[in-house]
């Protein structure tokens, strides 16, 4: 089983609530959601594995057993044309867990009218591949989000 942990701290708000249909809707893959802290930091890797996938904005994590995790920066963070975000890591390095993998400063986001809530999801996985999702409470970085069978 995969333990995917949070990229970020904050307060878990499960994808239901996240305000893009695309996430609450369950349809790039089930997960969880974070409402960051309102502070410069860094997301970092939720798992061991190798970066696929890497934008200002968002980062795909995919661990030795396959699995992809994405970490999505904020909703509709692709608009700000990266602006607010520096890559601490290169597409195909392997990471460690709670690797630095993006800095970027939430309150930034939100000042530029875009939600600074991070859904967190597993690719290509369905809702009963998860176990103990967190949808509330505080988490910090490095805590568990949800395992994956």
């Amino acid at each position: 089983m995969t333990s995917v942990t949070s990229p970020l701290a904050g307060t878990a708000i499960g994808l239901a609530a996240v305000p893009d249909p695309v996430f609450s809707g369950a349809m790039v893959g089930p997960g969880t959601a974070i409402d960051p802290v309102r502070e410069p930091s860094a997301a970092v890797s939720p798992v061991d594995g190798v970066v696929v996938s890497l934008h200002p904005h968002a980062y795909v994590v995919v661990d030795g057993e396959g699995h992809g995790v994405l970490t999505h920066l904020g909703i509709d963070t692709v608009q700000l044309n990266g602006e607010g975000f520096e890559l601490l890591v290169n597409k195909g390095d392997t990471v460690t867990r709670g690797q630095e993998v993006i800095r970027w400063d939430p309150a930034a986001v939100e000042a530029a009218g875009k939600s600074p809530i991070c859904p967190v999801v597993a690719l290509e996985a369905t809702a009963d591949s998860l176990s103990g999702v967190v949808e509330a409470g505080d988490v910090k970085a490095g805590d568990a989000l949800f395992g994956w069978q």
